[in-house]
C-alpha cells in the first residue's frame, strides 16, 4: 500500500466529537510553550498508575473511587491535546505519537479494569474481570489491525468512542460510591457480554470489508466475499 501514513487521521465520529474537537481547537494556543505534545502522552503513565493504586485503596475507602474519576478526565485531557498539540507546534511526531499514544492507551484501559477488579471478592467475578480485560485488549486490537491493513484508523462506533466509554467510567464510579459494590454483581456479567458481542461485530465487519478489498484487487482469482 502506498497511501501516506494515517495514523493521524481518525475514521468514524464520535457523539461528542465536534464538541470535543472545538473544546481542542481552542485550548491548543493556550498550552504554555514549554509543554509538547510527547509529555502530553507519557502523562498516561501518571494517569494509569495512580488509576490502579486508588482502585486498590478504595476496597477499604469508597471515596477514592472520585480520584479514579480525575485521573479518568486527566487522561482524556492530556490524550486529547497531545496529537492536536503536535500538529500545531509541528513536532513531526507523527508514527511515534501513533504508537506511543496507544499503546499507553492500551495501559490505561487495563488499569481501569485492574482497579475495578480490586472491590469485589467473589472468584467469578474476579474472572470476569479477566474476561473483561481480555475482550477490552482484544477489541482494541481490531482497530490496530483494520488500521495496517486499511491505512484507516477507526476509533469510534455506532457515535461510541473513548470520551463516552470515559464518562461511563466516571458515572460508574459515583454510582458504586453511593450504592456501593452490589452492582458489580450484575454489571460485571452485562458488561463482559457486551464487550463480547461487540468484539465480534467488529471482527465480522472488519473481515467483510477486508474481504471485499482483496476480491476488488484480486477480482480473477479472489473467492466471492
Amino acid at each position: 500500500m502506498n497511501d501516506a501514513f494515517a495514523g493521524d487521521k481518525k475514521k468514524g465520529t464520535s457523539l461528542l466529537g465536534p464538541l470535543e474537537r472545538r473544546f481542542i481547537n481552542w485550548g491548543i494556543p493556550k498550552i504554555p510553550k514549554p509543554v509538547m505534545s510527547h509529555h502530553l502522552t507519557y502523562v498516561t503513565l501518571f494517569w494509569s498508575t495512580g488509576i490502579v493504586v486508588s482502585g486498590w485503596l478504595a476496597n477499604d475507602h469508597r471515596a477514592w473511587l472520585h480520584v479514579i474519576s480525575l485521573m479518568v478526565f486527566g487522561q482524556w485531557l492530556t490524550d486529547s491535546f497531545d496529537g492536536s498539540l503536535g500538529k500545531y507546534r509541528k513536532q513531526g511526531l507523527v508514527k511515534w505519537g501513533f504508537f506511543m499514544d496507544h499503546i499507553l492507551d492500551l495501559l490505561f484501559a487495563g488499569s481501569i479494569v485492574i482497579a475495578y477488579s480490586f472491590l469485589v471478592e467473589a472468584k467469578w467475578l474476579e474472572f470476569l474481570f479477566l474476561l473483561l480485560l481480555l475482550s477490552t485488549c482484544a477489541t482494541m486490537a481490531v482497530s490496530f489491525l483494520s488500521f495496517a491493513a486499511t491505512n484507516q484508523f477507526q476509533i469510534a462506533y455506532y457515535g461510541i468512542g473513548p470520551t463516552e466509554v470515559r464518562i461511563g467510567y466516571i458515572a460508574l464510579n459515583t454510582i458504586v460510591y453511593f450504592t456501593g459494590t452490589e452492582i458489580f454483581s450484575w454489571g460485571v456479567p452485562v458488561v463482559v457480554a457486551l464487550n463480547a458481542a461487540a468484539f465480534a461485530v467488529m471482527v465480522a465487519q472488519t473481515s467483510r470489508n477486508l474481504w471485499k478489498i482483496d476480491y476488488d484487487a484480486n477480482v480473477d482469482n479472489a473467492p466471492r466475499p
